[in-house]
């Protein structure tokens, strides 16, 4: 079954940005949900069922209705849609490439969870929240960051051109 969610997860996240179906950007969010669903199937075979159900709930449920009306509430039509400019396309890429650079750095430099006691009850929220908050912290607001980006990437992406 790991194998089973594991592709799932991948091909779904690879369709969220490679969409070979249609240039309709709800096609996408779509293959989002599933991406985060396949996810939690993911944490259910790891025996985290709260973080599986908070995984469906949160993200499938109220980030993507979210990204759901923001792309609907604009609604622009194929033709009015920005067109990419390689300009931008190659300065995106360049900052994605020093942002991987520094990440894997800092993540080299670092040994994450080195010292941490070992797991006492098996899908605890008490030390689930305190282990989030306490050393995991940076990843936690990386991710904030991250639908944030993501939110702001909707927008633009739907947007018109001004001339």
């Amino acid at each position: 079954m790991f194998y089973v969610f594991a592709a799932l997860t991948l091909g779904c996240g690879v369709l969220v940005v490679a969409n070979p179906f249609s240039r309709n950007p709800v096609t996408s969010a779509m293959f989002l949900v599933l991406t985060i669903i396949s996810m939690a199937g993911l944490f259910v075979l790891l025996h985290a069922f709260f973080l599986a159900a908070v995984q469906v709930l949160v993200y499938a449920g109220a980030v993507m209705v979210l990204f759901l009306f923001v792309i609907m509430m604009l609604d622009l039509k194929e033709e009015e849609r920005r067109k990419v400019k390689k300009l931008g396309l190659g300065a995106g890429l360049a900052a994605i490439g020093a942002i991987v650079a520094i990440f894997m750095k800092s993540l080299l430099a670092t040994n994450p969870g080195k010292g941490l006691p070992a797991p006492t009850v098996e899908g605890a929220t008490m030390p689930l929240g305190k282990m989030l908050f306490t050393n995991y912290l940076l990843p936690f607001e990386i991710v904030s960051i991250l639908l944030l980006v993501a939110m702001v990437g909707v927008i633009l992406l739907s947007k018109k051109d001004l001339k």
